[in-house]
């Protein structure tokens, strides 16, 4: 029924209590979870949970936030991709938040990361997981400018994961063909402004997610998140757009499959 879109099982605090948290889910009716990596390091990891479990598929990519980590190469993904049961590239893109006492020149090097997996992306035809924070404005001039139809490549598609930006940005995701996706973060207090971009996107063109094992929606805010608890904020989305629960997770499952291609095979 409910399909959790991202999230990170292979990250301690849910490796450790998976057959719980499986069972949990299942109460829960989320039938599927994508395992998103974060380093070529953890991919192994990773694809172990996909070739393992029948309801779970995998990404390969490097975060941004990620330093002194292997650094990818598109072959290095592109091999990866290839593998049964890994669906997306990323999750990549761009991460200003926390530059301390560097400034965004000094992040030429989250760009060039950006724009390996972009490219690594329209040559296996797999979307982009994106992770973009305080860098909204690099991260669709990227974007922009690597989608182009050279070589034969079609242009990048795929998903703003964990949305917190404006909806100007969310029109210009939209607009580029992207698909934006809604964490627990959407069910805080504070979180009024999000929710109006959740109601103004689309609803053929919106995923929804925990990142577990962050961001656990109300009423479980400040405890691990896991899967199970996606159902939370598709309970959200259906008040926002007037629409029953079970619309909600018939249309985000539906938005999961085709932007994910061969999540059935």
């Amino acid at each position: 029924m409910f399909t959790d879109s991202h999230c990170h099982l292979s990250f301690p605090a849910l490796k450790a209590q998976l057959p719980g948290i499986r069972q949990a889910m299942k109460d829960a009716k989320v039938s599927r979870a994508l395992c998103i990596c974060t380093t070529l390091e953890e991919f192994e990891e990773v694809h172990e949970l996909a070739i393992t479990y029948d309801n779970f598929w995998a990404s390969v990519g490097v975060h941004p936030d990620n330093e002194g980590v292997t650094e990818p190469t598109v072959d290095d993904l592109t091999r990866r991709a290839a593998l049964p049961k890994v669906v997306g590239i990323g999750e990549t893109g761009l991460d200003y938040y926390r530059l301390g006492e560097r400034h965004v020149r000094d992040m030429a090097w989250q760009r060039d990361r950006f724009r390996v997996h972009i490219r690594a992306a329209r040559e296996t035809a797999k979307p982009l997981i994106i992770h973009t924070r305080s860098a909204s404005d690099d991260t669709l001039a990227i974007l922009k400018e690597e989608g182009d139809s050279a070589n034969g490549l079609s242009r990048a598609e795929g998903v703003f994961h964990c949305f917190t930006e404006s909806q100007a940005v969310a029109r210009a995701a939209l607009d580029l063909g992207f698909y934006i996706s809604f964490s627990g973060i959407l069910t805080f207090k504070t979180a009024a402004d999000l929710r109006e971009v959740a109601a103004f996107v689309p609803l053929d063109r919106i995923l929804i997610e925990t990142d577990s094992p962050y961001l656990a929606p109300v009423p479980y805010r400040g405890k691990t998140n896991n899967p199970s608890y996606v159902p939370y904020v598709a309970k959200l989305v259906a008040e926002l757009k007037g629409l029953d629960l079970e619309t909600i997770a018939s249309a985000t499952s539906h938005n999961f499959e085709s932007l994910f291609r061969g999540v059935n095979a």
